[in-house]
């Protein structure tokens, strides 16, 4: 149990680092907060190599300490909001044992940005925000099909860690 304390903290680690990284890129498409995703890989991998609840605490702590550390209030609520809801789709597709990491990743992607969406247009009071939808789910696409081909790549190369000794 140990051990495995040890590595959560060290994905945690590293899922700020790409956060960090991912403030520094700079990308935009006119669409305002529309990032990468990079942080969501240590999410997809942690959702196949240690569980959901793992998964889940590092993608909710990752969250909140890149909103304090490197954005805002509304960030962390924006985040928040695409994070859990990405979390659950990613959760239920996976748990069909259908489909591989880079298409749970692909739904992942779509479902943060849809999450996002919705959580900014009852803030602002504003549903022509969902105008924007198109272009979100394009680049949930393009986004989660990216984090999930690397995911997979870490997933192959790092299960080691997380296998149990017989």
């Amino acid at each position: 149990m140990k051990k495995k304390t040890a590595y959560l903290g060290v994905f945690l680690a590293f899922a700020l680092i790409l956060s960090y990284i991912e403030s520094l890129i700079p990308f935009y498409f006119g669409i305002p907060g529309m990032k990468l995703g990079l942080a969501n890989l240590i999410v997809v991998v942690m959702l196949y190599l240690s569980g959901t609840k793992e998964a889940f605490v590092i993608s909710v702590l990752r969250i909140l300490l890149s909103g304090f550390l490197f954005g805002n209030m509304f960030g962390i609520l924006y985040s928040l909001a695409g994070g859990v809801l990405s979390f659950i789709v990613m959760w239920l597709v996976k748990k069909t044992g259908q489909f591989y990491s880079v298409t749970v990743s692909v739904c992942g992607g779509i479902s943060h940005n849809v999450g996002q969406l919705f959580v900014a247009a009852l803030v602002v009071e504003n549903y022509n925000v969902l105008y924007y939808m198109p272009v979100l789910l394009v680049a949930g696409i393009i986004t989660g099909f990216v984090i999930g081909v690397l995911g997979e790549e870490l997933i192959k190369r790092l299960q080691f860690l997380f296998q149990k000794k017989q």
